[in-house]
């Protein structure tokens, strides 16, 4: 489903749901007020404050990388929305984007990744497996797990629509309640709505997208861009940035399944010009169809990487490798 044109702005068809919101606020923030299961190693989780996309799978993905990298065994954790799997799973590359959803599969290429609704669950299976840490791509307001370190992650074009909370705008929850429970905010790209201002005393780190080299080899080339994420836009506009000459763009909503036939139509659209999607779309495509397809590939530059680095150093990095160290006699 595409969101509705009046969750980005006020007037009377959110004004006439707001009983509905109001229950739906409650709702949540009794939920979120139970205690989850405390694991005995550190729990990252990056989510958002609206429902679509925000950028919080760019950002587990970094995480991860920054983890790895200084030899913590991180997995990741996922709900393997829009997958028909059950229960625990751990993912496999190869799974079907039908079992395991698109986001889980992402992660499974960069680390051990394990879906489920009950992230408690899914985190003791994945401790059993040897995780040393555990990042979460999504959960803000899945309570069945403790959270060490919580990022609210917000698309700096899209902040926070109208402001208001379900079905009347975007909001899973009002903006305070989820504030007040994140260590820090992590704005993506600019901020064009003032999302930064309703943070009050929560950090907030700046980032942005920066084009692979996929993405960049493309300058000057005549691509036809596809994509079904939280706001196709954001990734026609990377392409530009970096001169690709778009001779046309076709969003989808976000999660969408691509059949063959819409494949064929999307070449037939874009005649002599060169396909192209994002890499959460290319898992998404029929098996098969993917040939003369290019995967543009984004990833996360900070603007204070000092910052970021800190935080995991405050919360993960020194408990984690507390955890790991070897008794002392």
């Amino acid at each position: 489903m595409r969101p509705p044109g009046f969750w980005t702005q006020d007037g009377v068809v959110p004004s006439l749901l707001s009983p509905l919101s109001r229950v739906v606020a409650e709702v949540t923030a009794r939920r979120v007020a139970r205690p989850g299961w405390r694991a005995p190693v550190p729990v990252i989780c990056c989510g958002n404050v609206t429902v679509g996309g925000t950028g919080k799978t760019t950002v587990a993905l970094d995480l991860l990388a920054r983890l790895r990298a200084r030899g913590i065994a991180a997995h990741a954790l996922a709900r393997g929305y829009k997958g028909s799997a059950r229960g625990v799973l751990r993912v496999s590359p190869q799974d079907s984007v039908a079992l395991v959803g698109d986001e889980a599969l992402l992660l499974a290429q960069a680390a051990p990744t394990w879906i489920g609704a009950d992230r408690a669950a899914s985190a003791r299976d994945a401790i059993f497996a040897g995780a040393q840490a555990l990042v979460m791509d999504d959960g803000l307001q899945n309570p069945t797990l403790h959270k060490d370190l919580s990022l609210l992650v917000i698309d700096g074009g899209a902040g926070f629509g109208n402001g208001r909370v379900l079905p009347a705008g975007p909001l899973r929850e009002k903006v305070a309640a989820c504030v007040a429970r994140c260590d820090a905010a992590v704005l993506i790209g600019e901020d064009r709505t003032g999302a930064a201002a309703r943070m009050g005393r929560l950090p907030v780190l700046t980032a942005r997208l920066v084009p692979d080299a996929t993405m960049r080899a493309l300058a000057g080339e005549r691509v036809f861009a596809f994509a079904g994420i939280g706001r196709p836009e954001k990734f026609f506009d990377s392409l530009r940035d970096v001169d690709a000459v778009l001779t046309g763009t076709r969003g989808f909503a976000d999660h969408h399944v691509y059949a063959a036939r819409e494949i064929d139509a999307l070449r037939a659209a874009a005649g002599d010009a060169t396909l192209v999607t994002t890499a959460k779309d290319a898992v998404r495509l029929p098996p098969g169809a993917g040939e003369g397809i290019r995967v543009a590939g984004i990833g996360l530059a900070w603007d204070d990487d000092a910052g970021i680095d800190a935080l995991l150093r405050q919360h993960v990095v020194r408990v984690a490798a507390a955890e790991s160290a070897p008794p002392q006699p």
